[in-house]
């Protein structure tokens, strides 16, 4: 059974909230997640280990893309350390294809920068009249027109890239 995926707005009780004023892009899907024992960075960490071949497919294709522009190769999402244990991480730690800048149990905020954008993704625990879900949300900052020109592409992918891999939370 999949998991039902919603686009809702940035949870207002959630860190990466404060991102939002500002932000060029920024989206957000949920779905329900009874597993309240584990720490947002497990729900990362379980989540983007599984993301789908595609999805991976698209960030090669993307990676050998943007290279031609000077912009960098940031791997595949599934690039995880599976021997480093959730617990383990700090922020500063490289956690896939991003860094980690904010860790507590109900939230975690990676993020990647490059000449051309900033993203910030979270993954949050939330709950809403008693029922308890995870929330993905994504914010980006342009730095230029090369980052527009960007988004003008992956904006529209997101929306389907994301709920994607939250399906296979």
């Amino acid at each position: 059974m999949r998991n039902k995926i919603t686009e809702t707005a940035v949870p207002a009780s959630s860190k990466i909230a404060e991102d939002v004023p500002g932000a060029y892009f920024y989206d957000c899907f949920q779905t329900p997640f009874p597993h309240t024992d584990l720490s947002a960075m497990q729900i990362y960490m379980d989540t983007f280990a599984k993301t789908p071949d595609w999805v991976n497919a698209m960030m090669g294709i993307r990676n050998r893309v943007v290279v031609l522009f000077g912009l960098k190769n940031v791997g595949g999402m599934k690039a995880l350390n599976k021997s480093k244990p959730a617990e383990a991480y700090q922020v500063g730690d490289k956690a896939g294809i991003f860094s980690l800048v904010y860790k507590s149990d109900e939230e975690v905020i990676l993020c990647d920068s490059d000449k051309h954008l900033d993203v910030k993704v979270s993954v949050s625990k939330q709950t809403r009249d008693g029922q308890p879900f995870i929330a993905l949300s994504t914010v980006v900052h342009v730095h230029n027109n090369l980052g527009r020109a960007y988004m003008l592409f992956v904006g529209p992918a997101h929306k389907i890239i994301a709920p994607a891999v939250l399906a296979r939370a």
